[in-house]
């Protein structure tokens, strides 16, 4: 405290995480979630451990998500293969940095091998660092040609003239902090009307919470899936 005092802080009543249950039960059904599967870049998992976590999360989603839109994404290059061979109800993208930093694993390290990944496995898309598009403004149209959604993150996704350059380069939509505020920019740099986004076209173009227009979507980050579900 600014007072010299020191409080004791217990984690579990002063910043309590919600479980994925109670993000479904609590959270207006309209909004789509995109359930990020994270796991611990310095371990490694076998496939056994990997199944497991997975299903425990399926059991949750299949039984609490209803009618919600819902994407999986995941760096893990095994999770995001294995979670796509468990289901085939909701679409499953593979994060990467797009070669803006190197891993021990080479499907991490650029927007071709995260192609090839998707691909190999039936993927329905890339959610790549936004830098990656303008490093590597070549791989965007192989993305489109491989028949794949492209979404981005990062920094630069709350800048809305870096998010307007990426629509014009083909990139599907875009994940912000600064949701509204995001939106209404793009939406004047566009100049189109904003609307409301179905389950469908979520399911298609893979945004997560609203929308610019029927192409370019502005969407929130989300719900967090622990390894240790």
């Amino acid at each position: 405290m600014k007072d010299g005092r020191i409080l004791n802080w217990d984690v579990q009543s002063d910043d309590p995480l919600c479980t994925l249950q109670e993000a479904f039960e609590k959270v207006n059904p309209r909004l789509g979630f995109n359930v990020e599967l994270k796991f611990d870049d310095n371990l490694a998992y076998q496939e056994e451990e990997l199944s497991r976590i997975l299903h425990t999360i399926l059991k949750v989603v299949f039984e609490y998500a209803k009618d919600r839109p819902i994407i999986f994404s995941s760096f893990q290059p095994d999770a995001a293969q294995l979670m796509r061979k468990l289901q085939s109800t909701y679409p499953v993208y593979f994060l990467t940095n797009g070669g803006t930093e190197i891993y021990a694993d080479v499907r991490r390290n650029s927007l071709e091998e995260a192609v090839k990944l998707c691909l190999a496995s039936g993927m329905q898309g890339i959610v790549s660092e936004a830098r990656a598009m303008f490093r590597f403004p070549a791989a965007i149209p192989k993305i489109k040609e491989a028949d794949l959604s492209l979404l981005t993150y990062g920094s630069l996704n709350n800048v809305p003239e870096a998010m307007y350059m990426q629509h014009l380069m083909g990139v599907n939509g875009v994940i912000v902090d600064l949701v509204p505020e995001i939106t209404k920019a793009i939406s004047d740099l566009i100049d189109v009307p904003q609307t409301d986004m179905g389950t469908e076209d979520f399911k298609q173009r893979g945004g997560e919470r609203c929308d610019v227009d029927t192409e370019f979507h502005a969407a929130g980050d989300l719900v967090p899936a622990e390894a240790n579900a």
